[in-house]
């Protein structure tokens, strides 16, 4: 397998498994075993099997060969050899401790360019649809036209129409606010006459009726005495 392709595959292989500060160095110049070498950090020793697990997988799908893994028990240094590449996963601990950028690391591997030759052509179609679609929304959308500020006369009219139909209203609750109170009315000339006429007519004389003879106590003792006297 190329290379460049092969280090393609193990950047992504270890991106795929959030790998942190991946670092590929080429070795052509200070060794003949291998030409990459990869350095990545995993924050665990499950993060560390995980990448190398990836890379195996990433590497065998594509056809390439897997001589060995390393370092799986612990996890704390995992090391994948590919053949003409070696990557080395390892907690940050142990890659501070060991520093294998300073003994490999003359030639450091720019990742930018691998990645964009790694880039499926599926992907490339894929983005270029989502801008086709972009720009036929941009262009497929109605031109918004500014609204227009209405004019001093048609203010004027739709004020004097607002204070129009307020009148009826203002009324109608002047009504129902009078509804259940007293209403004052004026009396006639002819009712004042009549009340004037009733004022001035004297007041007349109730005659008081005079008690029966039966009902005066003392009549009734006289006539029980005559009677009483008269049988005698």
């Amino acid at each position: 397998m190329d290379i460049k392709k092969l280090q393609a595959l193990v950047v992504d292989a270890l991106e795929d498994v959030k790998g942190q500060e991946i670092a590929v160095f080429d070795t052509v110049h200070l060794t003949s075993l291998f030409d990459r070498i990869a350095v990545v950090s995993g924050t665990s020793n499950r993060q560390t099997k995980a990448l190398a697990a990836s890379v195996r997988d990433k590497v065998k799908d594509a056809g390439g060969d897997v001589i060995g893994i390393e370092g799986e028990d612990t996890g704390e240094w995992v090391l994948v050899d590919l053949g003409d590449m070696i990557v080395h996963i390892m907690q940050p601990a142990i890659r501070q401790y060991y520093r294998l950028e300073e003994i490999w690391g003359d030639k450091p591997v720019k990742l930018g360019a691998a990645k964009r030759k790694s880039t499926p052509a599926s992907a490339e179609a894929s983005e270029s649809k989502v801008k086709s679609k972009h720009l036929a929304s941009t262009q497929d959308a109605p031109e918004v036209k500014p609204i227009k500020e209405a004019k001093p006369a048609a203010a004027k009219k739709a004020a004097a129409k607002k204070t129009a139909a307020a009148k009826p209203a203002a009324k109608k609750a002047a009504a129902t606010k009078a509804v259940g109170k007293t209403v004052k009315v004026a009396p006639t000339k002819t009712e004042v006459a009549a009340v004037k006429a009733l004022k001035e007519q004297p007041p007349k004389r109730v005659a008081k009726a005079k008690p029966a003879a039966d009902a005066v106590p003392e009549k009734k003792v006289i006539k029980r005495v005559a009677k009483k006297v008269e049988a005698e």
